[in-house]
């Protein structure tokens, strides 16, 4: 197991992050996963003994279920606190009162404090909101974790699912008072959804941030049970809960070109979409959910492949989607700057 730092900070994490989504099964979570106490031993055992170090977790997996099993098993299995990172995520409704979702510092605090007593934690090394909330100011939200912070029940701060233009604005309000500032984004990222690189993945880069995806094979769609022309078997996460989107028929051509690539290596589809997400700038761990040791085991396995340039760069290509505004536009414009020293105005790109 490979170990990267977490963003800007001295920690390190092993880069494969145990997700615990599957943990539980309240409600519509049971079509991610129905795992209870004794499979959620067996699954953390196993990856721990593989060298993983980082577990992420929210408390809004299966409304709550997931913090008190992986609490729970961290305990039985006696593992020593400060071998572990530990990850959660507040923003999500957890009642039906008014103010059990959102980001205020109300929220924050109630939401952490329950959280810690399902972990059976006195901190959290990770801390991350869920989303944006709109209905309160990035102010309140960031002194809100600052407080937490110097309270000691967290490490460091992150983010979920933002854009970059909030990611940034919450930071510089950050910056702006002195407080701590988002040290991760965790963001849907796979072969098949590549949305990330136009705005983000540039963004952490210049900001030093850690990404952390979520989702890398797709919610399953590519797990290798999937292929053209043959439906999954009963029980497949996809037939029951459809998401994140994917374009289908883009998606089969990217698994054609990952099942040759599989063949050449000997290995499953599943571990070439994670090796590939693994090979992608900036990536510092990536986020795989199990329902079983072996299917753990097989994706912890990625981290072990090394892909050739020429299979990335056949992976990049079918893979490949039009880049948006500006991005196009940058591109182009760049050019300009990397021009020979012979360069003349015919040479120039047009650029209205």
């Amino acid at each position: 197991m490979n170990y990267n730092f977490l963003g800007n900070t001295g920690v390190l994490v092993s880069e494969i992050c145990l997700g615990t989504m599957t943990f539980g099964g309240e409600g519509y979570w049971q079509a991610i996963g129905q795992l209870q106490q004794d499979s959620v031993n067996e699954l953390i055992k196993s990856a721990i003994d593989q060298g993983v170090n980082f577990i992420d977790t929210a408390n809004v997996y299966s409304f709550g279920q997931s913090e008190t099993l992986l609490g729970e098993s961290i305990k039985r299995l006696g593992i020593a606190r400060n071998d572990l990172v530990i990850a959660t995520k507040v923003r999500g409704r957890m009642g039906e009162g008014k103010n059990q979702v959102g980001l205020g510092r109300l929220q924050i605090m109630q939401q952490l404090d329950d959280s810690l007593k399902r972990l059976q934690m006195e901190h959290v090394d990770l801390y991350q909101i869920h989303g944006f909330d709109p209905s309160t100011p990035l102010e309140e939200t960031m002194r809100g974790l600052e407080d937490v912070v110097r309270s000691g029940k967290v490490r460091y701060i992150g983010c979920s699912n933002l854009a970059a233009w909030q990611v940034m604005k919450a930071n510089g309000i950050a910056e702006k008072h002195g407080w701590g500032k988002f040290v991760s984004t965790q963001n849907y990222y796979s072969i098949a959804g590549r949305d990330l690189e136009n705005e983000l993945v540039p963004m952490v880069q210049d900001q030093q941030m850690a990404i952390l995806p979520w989702s890398p094979l797709a919610g399953g769609f590519l797990s290798g049970k999937y292929i053209r022309d043959n439906k999954p078997e009963d029980g497949s996460r996809r037939l029951n809960f459809d998401f994140p989107p994917v374009n289908q028929e883009k998606a089969y051509e990217i698994i054609d070109v990952m099942q040759r690539i599989g063949e050449e290596h000997g290995v499953s589809v599943a571990r070439i979409a994670l090796a590939w997400v693994l090979a992608k700038p900036g990536v510092t761990s990536v986020i795989i959910g199990a329902k079983n040791t072996d299917q753990l085991t097989d994706n912890i396995k990625a981290a072990e492949l090394s892909l050739t340039m020429e299979q990335l760069d056949r992976l990049d290509e079918v893979s490949a989607t039009p880049k948006p505004y500006p991005q196009w536009m940058i591109e182009r414009q760049e050019r300009d700057r990397l021009a020979p020293a012979s360069f003349s105005p015919n040479q120039a790109s047009v650029t209205k």
